[in-house]
């Protein structure tokens, strides 16, 4: 993606399910610490905005910590965590080697030598990136039962609604970030459930102690997360441990968010990436379970794994398709070939775009992650020429020679490595007119490849947001190669509408498709649509989510896709470019023939999975409206 967006978070989760002393014998001291490392820097993709860590160890003696946690906002704040991690470990090999290999005494001595553990890693869609900032977070308790740890990937439309309804059963929030209120959520019926099991118990006059290990194996954990997420409307997926070793995770009944699973006789782990499991545990494709949405993984305390569904609701598949398009791995060979397919869907409109001139056409991508819808567009490219090749030659089929056969394979679509991105170079100025020269520099390309005035060059991105880097950068490096006409293809569709599920898109100025209409609306005189949403909106402002209709969808309805991407084209174009610039957009339907699987689109149709999308989509045009820099939720 050329336009850098913040998006998704990833969570990580490894159950022991046998003794420390098992897994010392047969894979060392550290191996559980290991594969967690492993299993969160496969996942790096997810948030390099910071890293948290904790672990939660069994059958610790009074007075003696069991929860352990690190995190860090360090630039390789997952390598700093875990050179926290293991420092205990390191000065007792140092300093007590004869106690190196005693499990018992590394338990009650070393930090995070535990029994169940979780990661997170943060990209942060709100809010800054101080520690306090970074999961997991913690609602402690002395009771173990009570005791909480939460790490989530997940945005929640309606956090003032959950605040009321938090402050109804009596409490007193004092942060009210979506991640504080799922924590207070969880634990006020946590405790519910504590309470109502001690209470049970005493009846029968059993010890406190007792009643405490009774609660510790009787833990209603459906039951607690069920009244949890009643009324959560977002995206989510997030894990959490309790003191007493219990742990989870839970999925949007939507699909939304990610998560998946996977257990053997020694291990359940859970992720937000299916290939980092598989990469971590050597697991096979098969062997790795996608959690099924609304349902929770629950954990008990002896280890037993089950999927048990908390959200009532039985709602269509709407899961990410920008997971399939961009964040996620391309290293998972399903999202491999969708976005290989997304580039070969997009073919006939840059067929099209070429005016079929292949001979005089270099294909290539804008890196990095748009280079496997690079293949399916080359393979589309070798296809269609493949074609054309048979037919030539069934035409001639009686009077062949070598050189018409030369004739016709001698036109074949080159495909070169042109726009190359500079990792290395950062922009520290801060004024605009001298950081928008900087900005332009953070790519190059490579010379000597393009036919001066003679060659079209086809340049395609996993999709375009705001269109600044392909303005300010992108597109004036290329036309310094001297084409005749530059086409930037997206793998994706427009994106035309807020995302309040995850990703960092919640303003509608920035997206480049809304500016392309608005002006369209201007241009043809048509501003009474603009005022007339804008009146809609603010009609609908107090109403409750469950009542509010997407108005913004009236600002794109006079016009076609083709119109608004003709008219991104003219807003990307930078002054004084000397090549003829188009844009072409996969459709929403060659998306869904692509990636049938994920087909949630609200940032391409305005279709929310959720009532809560209407109301940001709203408030989102209201601020833009309004002038309003805020977020939309």
């Amino acid at each position: 993606m050329s336009d850098s967006i913040k998006h998704e978070c990833g969570i990580a989760l490894l159950r022991l399910k046998k003794p420390l002393e098992y897994y010392q014998e047969k894979y060392g001291n550290t191996w559980a610490l290991n594969r967690m490392y492993l299993l969160m820097e496969k996942q790096h993709n997810r948030g390099q905005d910071g890293a948290g860590f904790a672990s939660v160890k069994f059958d610790t003696e009074p007075g003696k910590p069991y929860v352990d946690i690190a995190k860090s906002n360090a630039t390789q704040s997952i390598a700093e965590i875990f050179k926290n991690v293991f420092t205990d470990y390191k000065h007792i090999v140092k300093e007590f080697p004869d106690k190196a290999e005693d499990i018992a005494y590394l338990k009650d001595n070393a930090r995070f030598f535990g029994n169940v553990f979780m990661g997170h890693l943060r990209y942060g869609t709100f809010g800054k990136n101080e520690l306090e900032n970074l999961h997991p977070f913690h609602r402690e308790n002395n009771w173990k039962t009570r005791d909480l740890l939460v790490a989530g990937n997940f945005n929640l439309t309606n956090i003032d609604e959950m605040l009321q309804k938090l402050i109804s059963l009596g409490q007193h929030p004092v942060n009210v970030t979506d991640t504080a209120i799922v924590l207070e959520k969880i634990g006020k019926f946590l405790d519910r459930e504590v309470q109502e099991l001690f209470e049970k118990h005493k009846l029968n006059k059993e010890s406190n102690i007792r009643i405490t290990e009774s609660i510790s194996k009787e833990m209603d954990l459906q039951k607690v997360l069920a009244n949890s997420v009643k009324h959560f409307d977002g995206g989510y997926a997030f894990c959490g441990i309790t003191g007493n070793g219990c742990a989870f995770v839970v999925r949007d009944e939507s699909g939304i968010r990610p998560a998946f699973w996977y257990e053997n006789d020694e291990i359940v782990v859970a992720a937000s990436e299916r290939p980092a499991i598989m990469t971590t545990f050597d697991a096979r494709v098969e062997e790795v379970q996608e959690l099924t949405p609304g349902c929770a993984l629950i954990i008990n305390r002896d280890g037993v794994a089950s999927v048990q569904r908390v959200k009532a609701e039985n709602k269509p598949n709407k899961k990410c398709s920008f997971e399939r398009i961009y964040f996620s791995r391309g290293t998972d060979k399903d999202i491999y070939l969708e976005r290989k397919a997304l580039g070969e869907k997009i073919f006939p409109q840059i067929l099209d775009a070429i005016n079929n001139d292949i001979a005089n056409t270099v294909i290539s991508y804008i890196p990095n992650t748009a280079s496997v819808a690079f293949q399916g567009l080359a393979k589309a490219f070798a296809d269609y020429l493949d074609k054309q090749r048979i037919q030539q030659i069934l035409a001639v089929k009686d009077n062949i020679t070598e050189d018409k056969l030369k004739e016709i394979f001698s036109t074949t679509v080159r495909r070169e490595y042109i726009v190359v991105k500079d990792v290395k170079l950062r922009t520290f100025i801060t004024q605009d007119n001298e950081r928008d020269d900087m900005v332009a520099h953070v790519y190059d390309v490579t010379y000597g490849q393009i036919k001066e005035y003679k060659d079209n060059l086809v340049v395609i991105d996993d999709s375009i947001v705001r269109g600044t880097t392909l303005r300010q950068s992108i597109i004036s490096i290329l036309d310094k190669l001297g084409p005749k006409k530059i086409v930037v293809a997206s793998s994706a569709p427009q994106i035309r509408y807020p995302d309040c599920y995850g990703i960092d898109m919640s303003r509608l100025g920035q997206f480049v498709a809304f500016n392309a209409a608005i002006e369209l609306l201007k241009e043809q005189g048509k501003q009474e649509i603009i005022d007339n949403v804008y009146r809609m909106c603010k009609e609908q402002e107090t109403l409750p989510k469950e009542m509010v209709t997407n108005h913004v969808k009236e600002i794109y309805a006079p016009f076609t896709d083709k119109q608004i991407s003709d008219k991104i084209a003219q807003l990307i174009t930078p002054k004084h470019c000397n090549a003829e610039i188009q844009v072409v957009y996969n459709t929403v339907e060659d998306l869904h023939a692509a990636c049938p699987q994920h087909t949630g689109d609200w940032y391409f149709t305005g279709s929310y999975p959720t009532a809560g999308g209407n109301k940001v989509v709203n408030t989102a045009f209201i601020n833009w409206y309004e002038g309003n820099n805020n977020r939309a939720y």
